[in-house]
């Protein structure tokens, strides 16, 4: 998904607003680099600009439902009419680096009100975790223009809850040089930070907390949240107390999915998702490799290491030459693709060296992973993104809170294999499978008390639409379907199953 900054006019009426330019008293300034402090309490106030009209401080339900509307005709009969009024807040405040070096990050804070009873009083708090993206400009507080913050203030702060979301160091105007992606002990911390600071803040902006927290996260962010609930529940466990957590589309299982692509099934999108990666173990550890060279063809490699998060999309990197669409690895690279559906990942102009990648598998070989299920990262890779692979595996504890784990099983993005490879450890390791629901949307209802049926009818005329336009287009059904999978036709219900789950955990 596409998003974008926003605009220097919407920043300054926000810092303006924050600094007493009404007359109001500014915000209490802290300049502590301890982790989780809030720059600046309250946080900026950002007013959401309309097509026509002032622009807004408090979201109506009324004008959100129409916004929504506009966007994506029908999707407010997912994610439910709003009930609430919605006053969104940008924060920055002091967390760590991938190296454990002192940085900042920004985010956004999502305050439900109204007259409707699940609008009012103590409300429970979710922590959201957001998808991949390529652009650095990329904001949670910006509900006009970022199609992922819109929908989770649709899918959670327009019901009732309180929505903390961090941007991610590296991110926004984070100080940061790059973004620890997928480095689970900085992003968890990341997030224990983010909610350290919007706390601080909940007093100032009336935000009342009911004191239970819910953790959800998509993509990137199901690894992230879940990252985050261990945590919690590992060396937190005195300052948070989880409710449940919902892990959507996540990459959970690093090892796994590391191994399967250099055997010849890389994902949709992995000639950006390795780069990030790799930078984000690099700087983290420091051993991933000598020189990029030793990894990337040359092409590539020069400048690498910058070039995500940073001003282009992804649709810039392939056309600016920048990163190539699909070619994983050469085309006379052995083994070839798994199957004829990955022959695409192979070709010329390849991003990934031979030699790594034979350096790789030979390592896999000798040191393989995940030979039992029920213990996987029992094992010792010599390649070091492979160690890093298994270091960044959450199949490595079981969490103490009901978990819902959720996607579409033919994902080429995040392969669903992820979501049941972790699903299997949780149950093998002694988690209660009363407190595991596992959701595939891309199946049909089991019947008709099936409690995901609405999420998996909705799901597959979704789906329907995609492919009936791309036949009117005289366009590929399958790439049509596959483009948007992960990022468009998943997210909604999967989100709505979410909430639903939460709904469920909170109401006993």
């Amino acid at each position: 998904m596409r998003h974008y900054q926003i605009a220097l006019s919407l920043l300054s009426a926000a810092v303006l607003s924050a600094c007493g330019g009404s007359g109001s008293e500014g915000p209490a300034i802290n300049t502590s680099v301890a982790r989780g402090t809030l720059y600046a309490n309250p946080p900026n106030l950002v007013p959401i600009p309309q097509a026509s009209g002032p622009a807004l401080t408090k979201l109506d339900p009324v004008v959100f439902k129409a916004m929504l509307e506009a966007k994506k005709p029908g999707l407010t009969q997912v994610t439910g009419t709003p009930k609430c009024e919605i006053s969104t807040y940008y924060m920055k405040y002091a967390t760590v680096g991938g190296a454990n070096e002192a940085t900042d990050a920004t985010g956004a804070i999502m305050v439900p009100s109204g007259s409707d009873p699940a609008c009012t009083g103590p409300r429970p708090v979710l922590l959201y975790a957001h998808g991949t993206t390529v652009e650095k400009s990329f904001n949670m507080a910006n509900l006009r223009d970022n199609s992922e913050a819109s929908l989770v203030a649709a899918m959670y702060a327009a019901q009732g809850f309180i929505v903390v979301a961090s941007n991610f160091a590296g991110y926004d105007v984070s100080s940061l040089t790059y973004h620890p992606y997928l480095n689970a002990d900085q992003q968890a911390d990341d997030m224990v930070d983010s909610l350290r600071a919007a706390r601080a803040a909940f007093p100032r902006i009336n935000a009342q907390d009911s004191g239970k927290l819910v953790i959800a996260g998509y993509s990137q962010g199901g690894h992230v949240a879940m990252a985050t609930q261990r945590a919690m529940q590992q060396k937190y466990a005195s300052e948070f107390k989880v409710s449940a957590l919902a892990g959507m589309s996540g990459p959970y299982a690093m090892a796994l999915l590391g191994d399967a692509v250099f055997a010849g099934s890389p994902n949709a999108g992995g000639t950006v998702f390795l780069p990030m990666i790799t930078t984000s173990w690099q700087k983290s550890y420091g051993n991933i490799y000598a020189s990029a060279n030793e990894i990337y063809e040359d092409k590539y490699a020069t400048g690498i290491e910058t070039l995500i998060p940073g001003g282009l999309t992804m649709t810039d990197l392939f056309t600016t030459g920048k990163l190539p669409s699909l070619a994983m690895f050469a085309k006379d690279s052995l083994p070839g693709p798994s199957t004829p559906a990955f022959s695409g990942f192979f070709g010329d102009g390849n991003l990934i060296k031979t030699s790594y990648r034979n350096a790789y598998l030979a390592d896999a070989q000798k040191n393989p992973c995940g030979t039992n299920p029920a213990d996987p990262l029992n094992c010792s890779p010599a390649n070091a993104f492979r160690k890093a692979g298994v270091k960044n595996d959450l199949r490595n504890y079981v969490p103490n809170v009901p978990v819902m784990l959720c996607g579409g099983g033919s994902d080429p993005t995040v392969f669903f294999a992820s979501t049941q490879a972790t699903a299997g450890f949780f149950l093998a390791k002694g988690f209660p499978s009363a407190y595991l629901t596992t959701l595939d949307v891309d199946t049909n209802p089991t019947s008709a008390a099936d409690p995901f049926a609405a999420a998996k009818v909705g799901f597959a005329q979704s789906k329907a639409g995609v492919i009936a336009a791309a036949v009117a287009a005289k366009q590929d059904p399958a790439t049509a379907v596959a483009s948007v999978y992960h990022g468009t036709l998943v997210p909604p219900f999967c989100n709505a199953a979410a909430r639903g789950f939460f709904q469920q955990v909170l109401a006993k």
